[in-house]
């Protein structure tokens, strides 16, 4: 897996494309330095790997991660969502996702796969598998900036076509269920696979109509507040299709990405590396973001006597000359958001990542998991969407699959059955509760059980269902108000290179451009 992952990542921004061999004269006019055919496994390795792991420092960390209370900062700087400044970090994802170049972005790599094998039935499969990828990158792009080019996005290379109109994200979220559910219906076990170029799943067809279903799934519930006869549809739909259920050794559903570690930077898990690259270096030093888990998580996870807090939570103890990174739950602390302009006396008592689980270069990401379907399927119980299972059952599945889960990233992660079962038997499903107060208990399992893997899922689902209730900061000179951020910030350039479609996209969105700015479906 290393070799090949370390293959694929360098080969992909400089194997893109073939050189066309030409004996004749013509090859005097040909650029050595450019290539003319797409090689679409290797471009889909990379946009595999892009579509996960752009700009995850500045969005998804310092951004969504503060402003989901996860991570708590002492510095102004960087505290895009501990104090609700520096903007400038949620228009990264923009420019990292549209980029062009040896690290162009996911977005045109996608558009580029698909167009390469679009014309061939016998690549019936690697069409399906790409276009269900390009709906996971556009889904979570218009997510974070509502409406965005779209239909025209990517047709820089192919039309010239430098100035894309903006699509409303209501007509979005409706294609990119149409390309789900087209894709899944697709796909062929017959036909040929992408193979290892796959991280996801080297090829498997039945697993990726699982991934296609579980996406749909997500998106239709994300339709809940603004259309919810729509939401129904897509929810049934995606349940009757079949999504990521199992997590048991040989059926193991989930889309799981493996990262090694080693000296190559790309073959390392990006989290990880981003984390330490940011904040957690030196054992009882001064971190460089300022950066140490929120109160606001850490009493949570100690009030509710969650094991997870003592796999993912650490305090640098000091032992003799040397520090000692203690899991002990009475010395979990976290440092309150937007209390501090300055390093606090107290800073080294704070709690940080666990360098045994989270910060492991050879952590792997789980890019879609059955901790997350569970809790799909449980709100969809409680709509009366599902029929399979009780709302109850359907929660307590998610709650195990989500501590079982860290034991993917090693021995220290490992959660054991009694003390699982010793969890659920304190915090016990809401059956008899209203359905406002099953949301409640069902959306917030889902903060603590995407916790770091996918921030953006929580941010969008914290904006769909209000939960779970986090207290805003009110820090002197903040850009909200005091209000949480609720969209990230469409460039300037947009406004200079594309201004007639910016300034329409942004007047139909009330107008503004900012972090307190809303989606569609934020209601």
């Amino acid at each position: 897996m290393k070799s090949l992952i370390q293959k694929l990542i360098y080969a992909a921004p400089l194997a893109l494309l073939l050189p066309s061999c030409d004996n004749g004269f013509q090859e005097m006019n040909v650029d050595p330095n450019k290539y003319s055919e797409v090689v679409p496994g290797y471009l889909f390795t990379r946009t595999q790997l892009d579509g996960v792991a752009t700009n995850f420092t500045g969005a998804a960390y310092l951004t969504i991660g503060q402003s989901m209370q996860h991570f708590a900062t002492y510095k102004e700087v960087p505290a895009a969502g501990d104090k609700y400044f520096n903007f400038g970090y949620s228009q990264g994802s923009w420019n990292a996702y549209a980029g062009t170049g040896q690290g162009q972005g996911a977005v045109i790599g996608i558009q580029q796969v698909i167009d390469a094998v679009k014309t061939n039935p016998a690549d019936v499969n690697k069409l399906s598998a790409a276009r269900i990828w390009k709906a996971y990158i556009f889904h979570r792009l218009t997510d974070l900036y509502g409406d965005i080019p779209y239909s025209d996005a990517a047709k820089a290379l192919t039309d010239k076509n430098y100035g894309p109109k903006y699509d409303t994200q209501q007509a979005i979220y409706a294609d990119l269920l149409k390309e789900l559910d087209e894709s899944v219906t697709a796909l062929d076990a017959t036909k040929a696979t992408f193979g290892a170029a796959d991280l996801l799943y080297a090829g498997d067809i039945a697993k990726w109509k699982k991934f296609g279903y579980s996406l749909m799934l997500r998106l239709g519930m994300r339709l809940t507040e603004v259309d919810p006869a729509m939401a129904k549809t897509w929810v049934e739909k995606a349940i009757a299709g079949g999504v990521i259920l199992s997590d048991a050794t040989g059926a193991d559903d989930r889309a799981i990405i493996a990262y090694v570690d080693g000296s190559q930077t790309l073959s390392r898990n990006f989290i990880a590396n981003g984390l330490m690259g940011t904040d957690y270096i030196t054992p009882g030093g001064d971190n460089v973001e300022g950066g140490k888990f929120a109160k606001t998580l850490i009493d949570h996870l100690k009030t509710t006597k969650d094991p997870r807090l003592n796999v993912i939570s650490i305090v640098w103890r000091p032992e003799g000359s040397t520090f000692v990174a203690d899991t002990s739950t009475a010395l979990q602390l976290g440092m309150p958001n937007a209390a501090f302009n300055s390093r606090p006396a107290e800073f080294n008592t704070f709690s940080e990542p666990n360098p045994a689980t989270l910060l492991r270069y050879a952590a792997p990401l789980i890019v879609f998991g059955n901790a997350e379907t569970n809790l799909l399927l449980a709100e969809a119980a409680v709509r009366g969407w599902y029929n399979g299972s009780t709302a109850a059952v359907a929660y307590e599945n998610a709650v195990k699959a989500g501590m079982r889960q860290w034991s993917l990233f090693g021995a220290a992660g490992a959660i054991s059955e009694a003390k699982i079962a010793a969890y659920i038997a304190a915090n016990p499903y809401k059956t008899a509760g209203t359905v406002a107060q099953q949301i409640e208990q069902i959306s917030t399992q889902k903060w603590v059980s995407l916790f770091l893997e996918d921030e953006y899922e929580i941010f969008s689902n914290w904006r769909r269902t209000g939960y779970p209730v986090l207290t805003p900061t009110n820090y002197p000179g903040n850009l909200t108000g005091g209000k949480i951020p609720t969209r990230f910030v469409i460039p300037d350039s947009e406004e200079q290179y594309n201004k007639v479609n910016f300034i329409e996209a942004r007047t139909r969105q009330g107008g503004t451009n900012t972090l307190s700015s809303v989606v569609w479906w934020d209601k």
